[in-house]
């Protein structure tokens, strides 16, 4: 499914913070991993809705991307509620999100959350050193996934 991301090279921090929020959300919504390691560091620090702290790309898809991405539907990154800041070499950005999750029987539910990333500019790329995904208060910390015939 990869098409080899699209890499962050916005100029101004406030703008590579959006950019990467909405490739973040292009790529989770589609379920492409590959992509999505485009515009993270190699040595990412992250936590998340499913994963304690880790380090690493590997371990980031298989603790948090593999175990939500498949699980949800209609994740949306709310590019209006991004703010940020930084300079030349580094970048912060929180925004807001939401998705569809599915309990154990399979019923949808709304799933809104928020997010923070800090990113580090490499050689004109700008990259995610680290993320945190956290759901808002009250909403189930478990998805489910859609049942086959639904």
């Amino acid at each position: 499914m990869s098409d080899a991301g699209h890499p962050i090279t916005a100029t101004d921090p406030a703008a590579a913070a959006r950019a990467w929020f909405a490739e973040l959300g292009r790529c989770c919504a589609a379920v492409d991993y590959d992509s999505a390691e485009a515009i993270f560091a190699p040595d990412v620090v992250s936590f998340g809705t499913r994963a304690d702290v880790v380090t690493g790309l590997g371990p980031l898809r298989r603790n948090q991307w593999e175990g939500i991405w498949p699980n949800i539907a209609e994740f949306r990154i709310e590019l209006d509620s991004v703010r940020s800041g930084g300079d030349a070499n580094h970048a912060w950005g929180v925004a807001t999100w939401t998705s569809t999750g599915f309990h154990e029987d399979g019923e949808a539910f709304f799933r809104p959350g928020r997010a923070t990333v800090t990113l580090e500019c490499r050689v004109g790329v700008w990259l995610a050193t680290h993320t945190h995904f956290s759901l808002n208060p009250g909403t189930p910390a478990r998805t489910y996934g859609r049942k086959p015939d639904q």
